[in-house]
């Protein structure tokens, strides 16, 4: 089977990335964003999706996380649509609703090459300590553009962010975890078209 990895890097006037990932891993992750929440959040996606991942980020964070969330969303994507190559034989389609504490998170995608977001979560308070709760859209939105992602997010329940967020970053690692699978019984690419 050919290595499915990529690298990404990424240098702007506000942020300066460096991605290494395995599709193909463990979870094993050495991340540094400089912002500590959103650290956590991609161990746990990086963590549930069983994708190895070396990830450094410098960011105006003296600003707000913006830029950094949203240009380690786009690098992350990147990644992802090298390392998955023409999809031959994957899964495609992943589906999970995870629980965390009171918080309930259904997430569903497809790796159709067509991106589209809908993410519907009403997160009861603005930050978790100095990370914006709005972030968690600018991320999944820069992902799905770049990774041509149909991603739905819909928070069913929670009242605790903290949980909020961390029940829709792992069930988006569980959901891309199940579509990056290789179906053995797939030697194609999983569409009628011939192309994803």
């Amino acid at each position: 089977m050919q290595q499915r990895t990529a690298s990404v890097e990424r240098k702007t006037a506000e942020t300066e990335i460096s991605l290494n990932l395995n599709l193909d891993g463990t979870g094993k992750t050495d991340i540094s964003t400089g912002a500590g929440f959103f650290d956590h959040m991609l161990t746990l996606f990086f963590r549930h999706a069983l994708i190895d991942v070396t990830l450094k980020a410098k960011g105006d964070l003296e600003v707000d996380a913006h830029h950094t969330t949203e240009d380690v969303g786009i690098c992350i994507g990147k990644a992802i649509t090298e390392a998955i190559g023409d999809k031959r034989g994957i899964q495609r389609y992943g589906s999970m609703l995870l629980p965390m504490e009171e918080a309930l998170a259904r997430v569903v995608l497809d790796l159709s090459g067509r991106p589209h977001l809908e993410y519907r979560a009403s997160i009861p308070s603005e930050t978790v300590g100095s990370f914006d709760t709005c972030l968690g859209r600018e991320f999944f939105r820069a992902l799905c553009v770049n990774a041509g992602i149909n991603l739905h997010i819909d928070l069913l329940a929670g009242s605790d962010p903290h949980h909020c967020l961390e029940a829709i970053f792992k069930g988006a690692g569980r959901a891309l975890r199940q579509a990056l699978a290789l179906d053995p019984r797939e030697h194609g690419i999983p569409s009628s078209k011939g192309v994803l």
